[in-house]
C-alpha cells in the first residue's frame, strides 16, 4: 500500500493501476505549466476505489503540495525573468523606434537631395541639347558662310579671267588693226602701265593647257625627266568655233568626253521602242496555223524571258482589213523585230502582206532584225510568181545578209517551235546583248548582275528611261511659237554673275512650262556641250516620278556618273536629301564647265517645300538651278527668286497655232469661226498653250464624225482645259460603234486612273480579254493625238494632270469607284505573284495598290514575298519599302524578324542548285538592307548564311563568295573590329584574283577597302602600297577598255555619226569624219580611227584647201595617232605641218597653236632632239606668260620644264634661274608646303649636286623630303590644293582619271 512519503521524481513514469481501462503511462516533463492544473487532474484520475483509506489520500495531498510549492516558485522565477525580458525588449523597441525615426529623416533628406540632383541633371541635359542645337546651327551657318565665300572667291576669279581674256582679245584685235595699217589713237588719260598689269587668278585651272590645276605638264621628278602624260588627238571642232562640241578632248579627259556624249545620247533611237520587244508578224492565210501555235505555246515563254530582264514583250499582228496603212506603218516603225510567214506555193498574196513585206524587208531592211519563215511540203513546192518576185526583191535588198531564213517542210507545230528558237536568239543576242552558252544560262547577264549587286549604289534604270522618253517627247512638241523671248530671258538669268538663287519658271496650268524648259535644254546642249545638264520631269503626284528621295538620288547618281565615282552614296532616305548639297558642292569644284539642274513641276513633288530645302541654300558659282511651278501652288518663300513668268498666249499666237493644225488637216475656217474662236480664247483658262493645242486637235480630227461647226459650238462651251478634255472624251466614246466598245474604253481609262504608274499594253490585253490588239492600237493612237495618254518606258499613263482629272469627273463620279478598279489590278498582279513572276511591275504596283486599299494584312504578305522586297531594294526604292512597313505598323527590328522568319520558311523548300543560289541572293539582299537601316547586329546572320550557302552550293572560290565576304567585312569595319574585317577582305581579294586575274575591277575594289582599313589602323605605308596598286589597275582598265558606260555612249555616238558620212564631200562631212576618228581612237580601234582621220584630212584639203586651219586639226590628230602607234617620224612630220599652218593662220597666243607646240616639243624631247625642243618650250613659256601672267602656276610649270631641258643639255647656269623663278611662283601661289614646291626643290637639289655644291643640295633635298612627308595621304593619291574649298574634294574622283597627277 502506498504512503505519503512515496514522492514521484521528475522524469519517472507513474503507472495508473486503478481501472485498467483508464490508466496510461505518462511522462512528466521537468517544466510543466501550469502545475496546479496537472495536480488537480491527478486527483481526479480514474474512478474512486471503494475501500481506500483516508491516510493514503492525505499522504498524496502532502506529496503534491510540496511539488506544487516547488513549481509555484519556479513559475514565479520564470515570470520575473520573462517580465525582465519583455522590459528589455520594450527598451530595445523604443531604441529601434528612435533609430527608425532618425533613418526616416535621413531618407527624406536624401530624397530631397535626389530630386534636386535630378532637376539639375535635366537642366544640364536640356542645356546640352541647346548647346548641340547652337553648335549645329553654328556649323550650318559656318558652312553657309564658307560656301558664300567660296562662291564670292570663284566669282571674282572668274571675273578676273574674263577680264584677262577680254584684254587678250582686244590686244589681238589691236594688233590686227595695226597690221592692216589702221592707226588707233589712245585717249590722253589712258594708263600707260595698263598693258603691263598682270592680274592672276591664283589656283584657277588652266583653260587651254587642260589637265591638272597647274596645267597638263608636271615638272620633272628625281630622275630629271618630264613626267608628261601624252594626250590623244583633239575632238572635232572648227577653229572659228573653239567652244564647239568635243573641243580638245583626249582619252585621258573622260569627264569632258562623256559629258558631251551624254548630251547627245538621249536623242539616239534604241533597239527597243519604249522598253518593249515588239514582234511585228506578217502572215498569210496559209501560215495562220504557225501563227496560232506560236502565240498560244511560245509567246508566253518569250514574254517571261523579257519580263525577267526588265522589258515587255508584245506580238503585233493585224488580221485582214482590220487596220489602215498608216496604223500598220506606225506599228512597224515601233517594232523591234519583223517576222514574215510565207508559203511559197501560194497562188497570190494579199495586198497588205505585200505592202508590209515591201516596207520592212525591201525599203528598210537594216532598221531592225528580220526573220523570214518559208513553209514548204516535203521541199517540193514550187514558188508562185508573186512570191518569187517578193523573195527576189528581199534578196536584193539584203546586201549584208542580215535576214535570218527558216525553211521548214514539217508540221505547223514544228514550224512554230523553229520560229520561237530563232526569235529567242535574236532577242537575246541582237536586242538585249546577251551571249548564249550551252547550258542556256546567260553568263554575261549573271556577271553584270553580280557587278550591280557589288555596287554601292542601287537605282532604277526604268525611271531613267522614262525620264529620257519624256524629254524626247516634249522636245518633239510643236508648241513653242511664242517662246523666243522666254528663251532669251532664261539665257540672261543663267549667264548672270553668281551668287544666283534658283530660277523660277512660273505660269498657269497648261501654259507650256515643260515645253519651254525642254526646248531650252536642247539649245543649251547644242550650244554648250561642256555644260552638264541634269533634268527631271515630274508627273502625277502619286507616281514615283514625284517621290523626292528618288528624284534627288537620281540626280546625284547622274552627277556622279560624270565624274566616274558612284561609291559612297547612302541609301538612307533622310541622308540622301541632306547629302545632295554637299555632293553638288564637291563635284562642282572639280568641274571645269557649268552644271545646270532643271526640275519641271517641282511643286508637284510630295512635300516639296520640306524635301527641297537645299534650294534655298547658296549654290556654287558654276551651278544653276531652274525649276518650274504652277503660279497658283508656288510656295511663298520661292516667289522672291528671279522669275520668268509665262504670259497667256496672244491672239497672234493662238491664230498661228490653230492655223497650223488646220493646214495640216486641210481644213479652212471661215471668218465667222475665226472670230468666234478669238472671242472665246480671251480668258486666262482658255488662252494657254495646252487648251489651244487640244482645241485645234478636236477641230481638225475628222474621225469623230462631227461637223466642224458642231465641234466648234461644243468647244466654245468649255471654259477651261479640264472641261475641254471631258468633251474630247465624250466625242471619243460617241465615235465608237457599239456599247461594248464604249464600256471597254471606260474600263481602260479607269484602270489607268486607278494604277500607280500606269499600265502596259500587254497588261491591258490581259485585264481586258475582250480587247483585241488592233483595237487597242487604234484607240491609243487617237488618245495620244488628243493629248490624253502617252507611253513612257512601255507604260501607258496620262500625259497631263488635266486629262487625269477629266477622266475622274467624267467616268468615276458615277456608281463605280476607284476602289473597284484597284481591286481588279490587285487580282491581276496577285495572280502573277502566285505564279512566282515577280517582275518590276508587280513590285511597283501591288504594294502601292494594297496600301491605297488600306489592306494591311495583304500588304504585309506581299512584302514578305522576298522577291518583291528584293526587287524594290535592288532598284533603289528604299524609301518606298520603309513607307510600306511603317504603314503596316512594324518598326525596323520587327520587320527584320519577319523577314528572317520568312526566309527560313522559304529555305525549307529549296532543294536544287538554282534555288539555293536564289536563296543566297535573298539572304545577302536582306543583310545589305538591314545594314543600310543601321541594324548591324541583325544584318550579320543573313550575310553569314548567304556565305555558307554559296560556299556549299557553288564553290568556296566562286566570285559570289568574295561578294559575301566583302559585305561581312563592311559590317566589321563599322563595328571597328578591324582585324576580323582585314581577314575577310584578304579572303575576298584572294578569291577575286583567282577568279578574275590580278587586274580586275573587283580586285581594285578590295584593294581600296584594305587600304582604307590600314589607314584607320595607322598602317600608312601598307595602305599606300595597296592604293598605288589599285590606282594602276584602274588606270590600266580605263586606258585599255575604258569605262563600260562611257564606251556605250561612244559606240552609240559612232553609229549615229556613220550615217552622216554617206553624203557628198563638204566641210561638215569632213568634221564628222574627224569626230568619228577620235571616237574610234577613244575605243582603242586605232586602224579604223586612222582611216577616218585620213579621210577627214583628204576631204578638208579638197574642200577647204591645204592651208585651212581645219586641215591643221586633222594633221594634229593624225600625228597623235601615229605617236600612239610609236611611229614617231610620221608624227613629227605631221605635227610640223600642223604647226606651220597654225602659225600662219592663228594668233600667237591661240590655244590650238599652244596645243600643237606642246606636243611637238614633247615629241622632240622623247626622240632626243633637245636643241629643236628648246625654242618650242620657250615659245610655250611665252604663250603662258601672255595668257595667265607672270605669277600663275602654269607659268611656273613651263619654267620648270624648260629648266629640265637645259639641265639635260648641261646648261646649268641657264637652268638655275628658271628653277628659282618657278620656286618663287609656286610658293607665292600654292604655298610653301605644296607638292610642286617639293618637286622643284628636289630638282634644284639635283642641279646643285651636279654643280658640286653638296651642302646646298643637301639642304634643298631635306626641305623637299619634309614637304613630301607632310603631304596628306588621300584616297585618290593626290593632295588637295590649298585653294580648294575642301581638302577632301579630290577624294571623290577615281584616281584612274588623274593622268596628270604628279608622282
Amino acid at each position: 500500500m502506498g504512503t505519503a512519503s512515496s514522492l514521484v521524481s521528475p522524469g519517472e513514469v507513474i503507472e495508473d493501476a486503478y481501472g485498467g481501462e483508464g490508466g496510461e503511462a505518462c511522462e512528466i516533463p521537468v517544466e510543466v505549466k501550469p502545475k496546479a492544473r496537472l495536480l488537480r487532474s491527478s486527483f481526479r484520475r480514474g474512478p474512486r476505489v471503494i475501500g481506500a483509506s483516508f491516510k493514503s489520500t492525505g499522504s498524496v495531498d502532502l506529496e503534491y503540495t510540496a511539488e506544487y510549492e516547488r513549481l509555484r516558485k519556479d513559475y514565479e522565477i520564470f515570470r520575473v525573468s520573462k517580465n525582465n525580458e519583455v522590459a528589455s525588449m520594450q527598451k530595445k523597441e523604443a531604441k529601434l523606434d528612435e533609430e527608425n525615426k532618425r533613418l526616416r529623416a535621413e531618407l527624406q533628406a536624401l530624397q530631397k537631395t535626389y530630386q534636386k540632383i535630378l532637376r539639375e541633371k535635366e537642366s544640364a541635359v536640356e542645356a546640352k541639347y541647346q548647346a548641340m542645337e547652337r553648335a549645329s546651327t553654328f556649323e550650318h551657318d559656318r558652312d553657309k558662310v564658307k560656301r558664300q565665300f567660296k562662291i564670292f572667291r570663284e566669282t571674282k576669279e572668274k571675273e578676273i579671267q574674263d577680264l584677262l581674256r577680254a584684254k587678250r582679245d582686244l590686244e589681238s584685235k589691236l594688233q590686227r588693226l595695226q597690221a592692216q595699217g589702221v592707226q588707233v589713237y589712245e585717249p590722253d588719260d589712258s594708263d600707260s602701265e595698263e598693258n603691263q598689269t598682270t592680274v592672276t587668278a591664283v589656283g584657277m585651272q588652266c583653260e587651254y593647257w587642260g589637265g591638272g590645276a597647274l596645267g597638263s605638264e608636271p615638272s620633272m621628278g628625281s630622275m630629271m625627266q618630264l613626267q608628261q602624260s601624252y594626250r590623244g588627238p583633239e575632238f572635232a571642232h572648227s577653229l572659228m568655233d573653239v567652244e564647239g562640241p568635243f573641243a580638245n578632248v583626249s582619252r585621258d579627259d573622260w569627264d569632258t568626253a562623256v559629258a558631251s556624249l551624254l548630251q547627245v545620247s538621249p536623242h539616239i533611237s534604241k533597239g527597243l521602242w519604249s522598253n518593249t520587244v515588239r514582234c511585228y508578224v506578217i502572215h498569210t492565210e496559209d501560215t495562220r496555223d504557225e501563227l496560232h501555235h506560236f502565240i498560244e505555246m511560245y509567246s508566253p515563254t518569250l514574254r517571261r524571258l523579257c519580263e525577267r530582264l526588265g522589258h515587255f514583250y508584245l506580238n503585233v499582228y493585224f488580221p485582214e482589213d482590220t487596220a489602215s496603212v498608216a496604223e500598220r506603218r506606225r506599228e512597224m516603225e515601233r517594232s523591234s523585230i519583223c517576222v514574215l510567214l510565207l508559203k511559197p506555193s501560194a497562188n497570190s498574196l494579199c495586198s497588205y502582206v505585200l505592202e508590209d513585206a515591201e516596207e520592212a524587208f525591201v525599203k528598210t531592211p537594216d532598221s531592225r532584225p528580220l526573220l523570214l519563215y518559208l513553209r514548204t511540203v516535203d521541199g517540193k513546192d514550187s514558188i508562185s510568181g508573186t512570191t518569187r518576185e517578193l523573195l527576189e526583191r528581199v534578196n536584193n535588198a539584203d546586201k549584208n545578209a542580215k535576214i535570218k531564213v527558216v525553211d521548214h517542210a514539217g508540221s505547223p507545230e514544228d514550224g512554230a517551235a523553229l520560229i520561237h528558237h530563232q526569235l529567242e536568239k535574236i532577242i537575246k543576242q541582237d536586242l538585249l546583248g546577251l551571249k548564249l552558252v550551252d547550258d542556256g544560262e546567260h553568263l554575261d547577264l549573271l556577271e553584270d548582275q553580280a557587278e550591280v549587286e557589288a555596287s554601292d549604289v542601287l537605282w532604277d534604270e526604268h525611271d531613267e528611261q522614262e525620264q529620257i522618253e519624256t524629254y524626247q517627247k516634249i522636245c518633239s512638241s510643236t508648241t513653242h511659237l511664242h517662246f523666243d523671248k522666254y528663251l532669251t530671258r532664261l539665257n540672261d538669268l543663267v549667264a548672270a554673275p553668281p551668287p544666283t538663287p534658283p530660277l523660277l519658271v512660273s505660269g498657269g496650268p497648261g501654259s507650256g512650262k515643260s515645253v519651254l524648259l525642254a526646248k531650252w535644254i536642247e539649245l543649251q546642249q547644242r550650244n554648250s556641250p561642256n555644260t552638264v545638264i541634269l533634268h527631271h520631269f515630274v508627273g502625277r503626284p502619286s507616281t514615283t516620278s514625284a517621290e523626292p528621295v528618288l528624284i534627288i538620288k537620281r540626280l546625284t547618281v547622274k552627277l556622279l556618273q560624270h565624274f566616274w565615282s558612284i561609291s559612297g552614296l547612302t541609301m538612307d532616305p533622310c541622308k540622301v536629301l541632306e547629302d545632295f548639297p554637299r555632293w553638288l558642292e564637291r563635284l562642282s569644284a572639280r568641274r571645269h564647265g557649268n552644271i545646270i539642274i532643271v526640275i519641271d513641276s517641282v511643286d508637284q513633288i510630295q512635300n516639296a517645300e520640306r524635301n527641297m530645302k537645299w534650294l534655298i541654300d547658296p549654290l556654287p558659282a558654276n551651278v544653276r538651278v531652274l525649276v518650274s511651278v504652277n503660279v497658283e501652288t508656288c510656295p511663298p518663300a520661292w516667289r522672291l527668286w528671279p522669275t520668268v513668268h509665262l504670259d497667256p498666249l496672244s491672239s497672234k499666237d493662238i491664230r498661228s497655232m490653230i492655223t497650223m493644225h488646220c493646214m495640216t488637216a486641210e481644213i479652212n475656217l471661215s471668218k465667222e469661226q475665226e472670230k468666234k474662236l478669238e472671242r472665246h480664247c480671251r480668258s486666262a483658262p482658255t488662252c494657254n498653250a495646252l487648251y489651244i493645242s487640244l482645241l485645234a486637235r478636236l477641230l481638225t480630227d475628222s474621225r469623230f464624225g462631227w461637223s466642224l461647226e458642231e465641234t466648234l459650238q461644243q468647244c466654245v462651251m468649255c471654259h477651261d482645259t479640264v472641261s475641254l478634255f471631258q468633251f474630247g472624251l465624250r466625242m471619243m466614246l460617241d465615235s465608237l460603234r457599239t456599247d461594248e466598245e464604249r464600256h471597254i474604253m471606260k474600263q481602260l481609262l479607269c484602270l489607268l486612273y486607278a494604277s500607280h504608274n500606269g499600265v502596259s499594253e500587254s497588261e491591258l490585253l490581259e485585264l481586258l480579254p475582250e480587247l483585241a490588239f488592233p483595237t487597242l492600237s487604234s484607240w491609243l493612237f487617237r488618245l495620244e493625238y488628243l493629248l490624253v495618254l502617252t507611253l513612257g518606258c512601255g507604260i501607258i499613263h496620262f500625259r497631263h494632270l488635266q486629262a487625269c482629272e477629266a477622266v475622274r469627273l467624267e467616268l468615276l463620279d458615277g456608281g463605280e469607284t476607284v476602289a473597284t478598279y484597284r481591286e481588279r489590278l490587285i487580282q491581276h498582279f496577285s495572280k502573277h505573284l502566285s505564279q512566282h513572276r515577280v517582275t518590276w511591275r508587280v513590285a511597283d504596283e501591288l504594294p502601292w495598290l494594297l496600301q491605297q486599299q488600306e489592306d494591311k494584312t495583304k500588304l504585309q504578305l506581299s512584302l514578305l514575298n522576298l522577291f518583291v522586297s528584293q526587287n524594290l531594294y535592288k532598284r533603289g526604292h528604299f524609301s518606298e519599302l520603309l513607307t510600306y512597313w511603317q504603314f503596316v505598323g512594324k518598326d525596323k527590328v520587327s520587320m527584320a524578324t519577319e523577314y528572317f522568319v520568312s526566309l527560313k520558311c522559304y529555305e525549307q523548300s529549296c532543294e536544287t542548285e538554282d534555288s539555293m543560289r536564289r536563296l543566297a541572293n535573298l539572304y545577302e539582299t536582306l543583310g545589305r538592307f538591314l545594314k543600310d537601316l543601321g541594324l548591324l547586329t541583325q544584318a550579320v546572320a543573313p550575310l553569314q548564311r548567304s556565305l555558307e550557302i554559296r560556299e556549299t552550293a557553288l564553290d568556296p572560290d566562286h566570285p559570289s563568295v568574295a561578294q559575301s565576304l566583302h559585305q561581312l567585312a563592311g559590317i566589321y569595319v563599322q563595328w571597328r573590329k578591324f582585324d576580323n574585317a582585314e581577314q575577310l577582305y584578304k579572303q575576298a581579294l584572294e578569291i577575286s584574283e583567282s577568279a578574275y586575274g590580278p587586274e580586275h575591277g573587283s580586285v581594285a575594289r578590295e584593294l581600296d577597302c584594305l587600304a582604307l582599313l590600314y589607314q584607320q589602323k595607322n598602317k600608312y605605308e601598307q595602305a599606300d602600297k595597296l592604293r598605288k596598286r589599285s590606282v594602276r589597275i584602274r588606270q590600266k582598265m580605263a586606258h585599255q577598255k575604258g569605262h563600260m558606260y562611257g564606251f556605250t555612249l561612244l559606240h552609240r555616238r559612232t553609229l549615229q555619226l556613220e550615217e552622216l558620212t554617206m553624203g557628198n564631200d563638204s566641210a561638215d562631212c569632213a568634221k564628222t569624219l574627224n569626230e568619228l576618228g577620235v571616237l574610234y581612237y577613244l575605243q582603242n580601234n586605232l586602224e579604223t580611227a586612222k582611216m577616218f582621220l585620213s579621210r577627214s584630212l583628204e576631204m578638208r584639203q579638197r574642200v577647204l584647201g591645204p592651208e585651212h586651219p581645219d586641215c591643221a586639226q586633222s594633221l594634229n590628230n593624225l600625228a597623235a595617232l601615229h605617236c600612239e602607234c610609236h611611229e614617231h617620224e610620221s608624227a613629227e612630220e605631221l605635227y610640223e605641218q600642223a604647226l606651220d599652218i597654225r602659225k600662219r593662220a592663228l594668233a600667237p597666243d591661240h590655244p590650238s597653236l599652244a596645243y600643237t607646240i606642246k606636243h611637238l616639243a614633247i615629241l622632240y624631247k622623247r626622240r632626243g632632239k633637245l636643241e629643236k625642243a628648246v625654242p618650242l618650250y620657250e615659245l610655250a613659256l611665252e604663250i603662258r606668260e601672255k595668257s595667265f601672267g607672270l605669277k600663275h602656276p602654269s607659268v611656273a610649270t613651263a619654267l620648270v620644264n624648260l629648266a629640265v631641258l637645259y639641265s639635260q643639255l648641261k646648261k646649268h647656269s641657264e637652268a638655275l634661274p628658271l628653277y628659282e623663278q618657278a620656286l618663287r611662283v609656286y610658293e607665292d601661289s600654292l604655298g610653301t608646303s605644296h607638292p610642286r614646291v617639293g618637286e622643284t626643290l628636289k630638282n634644284l637639289a639635283v642641279l646643285n649636286y651636279e654643280k658640286g655644291d653638296f651642302e646646298k643640295a643637301a639642304e634643298l633635298y631635306k626641305r623637299a623630303m619634309e614637304i613630301k612627308d607632310a603631304e596628306p595621304s588621300l584616297v585618290c593619291g593626290k593632295a588637295a590644293s590649298v585653294h580648294s574649298s575642301n581638302g577632301d574634294t579630290f577624294s571623290l574622283k577615281s584616281p584612274s582619271f588623274h593622268p596628270h597627277t604628279p608622282k
